[in-house]
């Protein structure tokens, strides 16, 4: 296999503002891998939160090329296990890598990669539709600039939480879901909860910091609505802990290392009973093709973060009203727009 790095810049139509913080401009990396003269694409952003940086992703996949220019690809998940300690918890480089290796072995196979995992597409969640953090007034154009959507996502963690949601929910009659990023206290969750379930509220995604486990038990037990994990499972160790804590986990590509931990973890969190998310970060159409290999097995997915770009630099998967269209391509079905091509 031969290994290329592509930097990106992604503007976005919005600025995208969530409870901790704002952006106009996503860096972004995407990883191509070429064998057999076919390619394999993957993709990974830069995020100040969990550290990654252009710097340490481009440093992190250039430490493995020498291994993967001595290697043909067989199976993507022997590929991720057998470097896995190289990456040493870098794992939104592993996870452009990983997911460049899928893409690679199902154009290699000539097939799609949810086909080569056995698994069948004819019934799969509706994404929602995320709307940032703002004022009222333009949270509700954002909503409207994306009409009939069947799920919205609603960023919150402001001072006027239940004011947004009760002025959106003038608007449609949509599904929605809430995501406080942290931003609540285990009161104020249960506490909203109450006032959320009214509203047509389907569920609350990661309320408190990670760390507060005991009132995320105490949240567990009383809350109006069901819980979501996100920060506070990000590995597969994080799976059986959410157990008691949290009615469901939504798993991200980038902070456990891949689509070989992300699949792992989902089937062991059907195994115990919690609820199946995939979430994405604002990326291209790279990220969110390979997301869609993973439908089959969730029972929610948020994979609107294409949607969100002025421009996009792939084609891949296609959203329409929350409905997902897969491509003839096989593999995750990725193809870099050729003007797009950069560094």
């Amino acid at each position: 296999m031969r290994l290329f790095l592509h930097r990106y810049d992604l503007p976005l139509k919005h600025v995208f503002t969530i409870a901790r913080g704002s952006t106009t401009v996503n860096e972004t990396l995407i990883v191509e891998l070429r064998q057999d003269g076919l390619r394999g694409y993957g993709e990974t952003g830069t995020n100040p939160y969990y550290g990654a940086t252009l710097a340490n992703l481009s440093e992190s996949l250039e430490r493995v090329q020498p291994y993967l220019e001595s290697t043909d690809l067989d199976d993507p998940a022997a590929l991720w296990e057998a470097l896995h300690a190289e990456f040493g918890g870098n794992t939104f480089a592993q996870c452009a890598l990983d997911l460049a290796a899928h893409d690679l072995w199902g154009k290699l196979c000539g097939r799609p990669v949810w086909q080569l995992w056995g698994l069948s597409i004819d019934r799969v969640p509706v994404t929602d539709y995320t709307i940032g953090i703002d004022t009222i007034e333009v949270m509700v154009r954002k909503m409207e600039e994306f009409p009939d959507w069947p799920i919205y996502k609603i960023k919150l963690g402001t001072p006027h939480d239940l004011e947004i949601v009760r002025e959106l929910r003038k608007h449609t009659g949509a599904v929605f879901r809430v995501d406080a990023n942290c931003a609540w206290s285990a009161e104020e969750t249960i506490r909203n909860s109450h006032a959320l379930a009214e509203l047509g509220v389907e569920f609350i995604e990661q309320p408190l910091p990670p760390d507060r486990w005991d009132d995320m038990r105490q949240v567990y037990r009383e809350s109006a609505l069901p819980v979501i994990a996100d920060e506070s499972c990000q590995v597969e160790s994080d799976v059986e802990r959410c157990l008691g804590h949290f009615h469901g986990i939504n798993v991200k590509l980038v902070k456990c290392g891949g689509l070989t931990p992300a699949k792992r973890m989902l089937e062991c969190a059907g195994q115990i009973g919690l609820k199946r998310m995939v979430g994405c970060m604002t990326e291209s159409t790279v990220g969110i093709s390979a997301i869609a290999q993973l439908l089959p097995l969730l029972d929610y997915v948020d994979m609107d973060g294409a949607l969100l770009l002025a421009r996009d630099i792939a084609t891949g998967v296609r959203i329409e009203r929350g409905r997902i269209h897969f491509p003839e391509e096989n593999g995750c079905g990725v193809r870099l727009l050729e003007e797009e091509l950069g560094s």
